[in-house]
């Protein structure tokens, strides 16, 4: 049996999964405790500053990130280290451009920008930018070497030391949101200097980048970084529309607690996401189609297969969901708003039954190197959401409609990806489900030899 279990455990999926799951039930446990610690305005502001920070970090890294992980999959040592090099100086760049608009508007637009709930993230982001990159860097790099073990650390400490911080804070304390976000700021200094330390953030290969490796970054990057930032979108647009809407704040917080949903169903997502990327990413360097294309239907298939259970599981518990996030506060209809957070919630259920083939979709386009058909889905998705959204808030006056035009707009994504990797690695549908099945099996098998063997 503790043969079976270390096993499982030293597994790349369950290591990727638990990393995943730590940043997701500690940033869970964040969330509801600051809903619990402030009026709902300024809870609201804290959202617009992570959600806002979220944005740019994505066209921060999406520049270099997928890119990194694809070439390092295939790379030689020598190119590897040059891989490395053109990675940090081109997250280095990105990040003072980054800083010095953000800086710059807060200047000029100083009022509006603080009117509007975006003062937290114009006064304290570029500083956070900076602080950062090590970190942000370190998890694209071990990423791509496969040591989940590793990612799982600097998880823990850079989400489980926040935790303590809003958990310390809400028992003996009361500091203003500022305090928190100067909190934040500093456990990921702590975090960047560990990796630093460990040299796993590759920095020290910044002198060893090349014109030739800075400009195959950049060519695959152009389409991931919009990717990137178009999928952020497809789930902070929403608040975005919501806080320029005469709804507010109040609106934002509220539509925030079903919007946790997501993450939740990112657990297992992002963690299969993960470990399919760099697999398929060589296999298709290496020519093999068929490897391919047998990786995808596997994963797309074993994270459906489990997001069955996840969707039921949210949208049976939803008022559970709701009361441990945001408090009884949120249950029922919201008397200022009129808004039901508990539908919401089991519209947004639904939705996460869509997610893993949209998904794998996008991560099977970059693999085989087509990052710009994958930007084009995500742009397709994006104008339907923007549509969708303006329609339901601006119209109707309904987060529920909000919702709905998450799902189909993500119905939109699948259709899409399909059908543009059909037309590269020749796809059926009924496989997915198929090779999803077998996935199980096998894991079932494996285990099952481990405790034989255990007792013989």
């Amino acid at each position: 049996m503790r043969k079976a279990i270390n096993h499982i455990i030293r597994e790349e999926n369950f290591l990727s999964l638990a990393g995943n799951l730590v940043v997701a039930v500690f940033g869970f446990a964040v969330f509801a405790i600051i809903a619990r610690s402030y009026a709902k305005e300024v809870f609201g502001e804290w959202v617009l500053f992570i959600s806002s920070a979220a944005f740019v970090e994505m066209f921060r890294f999406g520049i270099t990130n997928t890119a990194i992980v694809r070439y390092l999959s295939g790379a030689n040592s020598s190119e590897r280290v040059q891989f490395i090099g053109s990675n940090s100086l081109i997250g280095l760049a990105a990040t003072i451009v980054v800083a010095l608009l953000i800086a710059a508007a807060n200047l000029i637009f100083g009022e509006p920008v603080h009117r509007a709930g975006y003062g937290l993230f114009f006064t304290w982001y570029p500083l956070l930018a900076f602080l950062n990159l090590p970190y942000n860097n370190a998890l694209a790099l071990l990423q791509s070497e496969r040591k989940y073990g590793k990612i799982l650390l600097i998880k823990l400490i850079n989400s489980g030391g926040f935790f303590i911080v809003v958990l310390v804070n809400y028992l003996y304390f009361d500091m203003r949101i500022g305090g928190l976000v100067w909190a934040l700021i500093a456990l990921n200094a702590f975090s960047s200097a560990i990796c630093g330390i460990y040299s796993w953030d590759g920095m020290k290969y910044i002198r060893k980048a090349t014109v030739k490796t800075n400009r195959v970054l950049l060519d695959f990057g152009k389409y991931t970084t919009f990717t990137l930032i178009g999928t952020n979108l497809l789930r902070s647009a929403d608040t975005l529309i919501i806080s320029l809407s005469p709804l507010g704040t109040a609106a934002v917080a509220l539509y925030s607690i079903p919007l946790k949903l997501t993450e939740l169903q990112q657990i297992p997502l992002r963690s299969f996401a993960a470990t399919a990327f760099p697999k398929m990413s060589r296999a298709s360097i290496l020519g093999k189609v068929d490897e391919v294309r047998k990786l995808f239907y596997t994963y797309a298939g074993a994270i459906s297969i489990l997001f069955v259970l996840v969707s039921l599981f949210t949208f049976i518990f939803a008022d559970i969901f709701v009361l441990l996030l945001g408090g009884r506060e949120y249950l029922g209809i919201d008397p200022v708003t009129g808004f039901n957070t508990v539908v919401i919630v089991r519209i947004f259920s639904i939705y996460g039954l869509l997610l893993p083939i949209d998904r794998m979709t996008g991560i099977g386009l970059d693999s085989i190197n087509k990052p710009g058909i994958n930007a084009i889905k995500v742009f397709y998705m994006l104008a339907a959401n923007i549509v969708a959204d303006v329609i339901a808030i601006f119209m109707f006056r309904s987060l529920e409609l909000v919702a709905v035009g998450s799902v189909l707009f993500t119905i939109l994504g699948i259709l899409i990806g399909f059908y543009y990797l059909d037309k590269e690695i020749n796809l059926k549908y009924s496989a997915i489900f198929n090779h999803g099945f077998g996935f199980y099996r096998s894991l079932a098998a494996r285990v099952n030899k481990k405790k034989l063997q255990s007792l013989i």
